[in-house]
Formats: structure tokens, sequence, C-alpha cells
């Protein structure tokens, strides 16, 4: 388990991503066609690495983008 996008993208051949709070459940998988073994200097500029991290950022900041309850 890891919180860090690069390093998802880098170790795994499945991302497992999860939705918000304490009720977490499986959000979406997201499987990593990525060749092995992998260098991360190799990956850096690569269209696919950066094409499976865009999808983990997407995934984090845009479908389960964090609501802040505001104090009245």
């Amino acid at each position: 388990m890891t919180h860090d996008v690069d390093e998802a993208v880098l170790l795994s051949d499945r991302i497992v991503m999860l939705t918000n709070g304490p009720a977490a459940t499986i959000g979406d998988i997201l499987t990593v066609d990525l060749p092995r073994p992998r260098q991360r200097m190799e990956l850096a500029d690569s269209s696919r690495y950066l094409h499976y991290r865009k999808a983990v950022i997407d995934f984090l900041y845009t479908r389960q983008a964090h609501v802040e309850k505001v104090s009245a």
C-alpha cells in the first residue's frame, strides 16, 4: 500500500483506488501494463507511464475530490 502516485505506478501491476471516508469502498481498479524491470528515470518521459499516472491523479482529485465542511 502507498499514498504516492508515482510509487504506485512504478511498482504495481494493479492499483486499487478507494473512495473517500471511513466507509471507503473500491472506487476503481487500474491495470498497469508496463514492462519490467521498471526504472524510474527511463519511465519519466514515457507516454504510457504518464497515462497511468494521470488516471490515478484524475481519480483522486477529480472523481474523488475532497469536500471540506464549513463550520457554522
